[in-house]
C-alpha cells in the first residue's frame, strides 16, 4: 500500500478503493488491487466482471460479481478544494 502525507500532516492512501455490495455492505481499504483483496475477504474462487450500460450506449466496467456478492467499486480520493477569494 502506498502512503502519502497531506499538506497539513494528514495521512491518506494513494490508489485506494472501496466497494459496496447489493446489500449495502461496505468493504474499505482495498488498496491498489481491489479484485485480489475482495477475493481474499469474501473467500470465493468464482469472479466475473460487472458492467453498466450507459445512456450514450457505451458499456463500462463498474465492479465484480464474487460468489453471491455484486460489488460496485469506488475510487477513494482525499477531498481538496481551493479557497475562493
Amino acid at each position: 500500500m502506498s502512503w502519502l502525507v497531506g499538506e497539513k500532516g494528514g495521512v491518506f492512501v494513494k490508489d485506494n478503493y472501496m466497494a459496496i455490495d447489493q446489500y449495502g455492505q461496505t468493504y474499505h481499504g482495498l488498496g491498489q488491487h481491489p479484485r485480489k483483496e475482495l477475493i481474499e475477504r469474501i473467500g470465493s474462487g468464482h469472479v466475473s466482471k460487472m458492467y453498466l450500460d450507459k445512456k450514450d450506449g457505451s458499456v463500462v466496467h463498474v465492479g465484480y460479481v464474487i460468489g453471491q456478492h455484486w460489488l460496485t467499486l469506488y475510487e477513494v480520493k482525499p477531498f481538496e478544494r481551493s479557497r475562493g477569494l
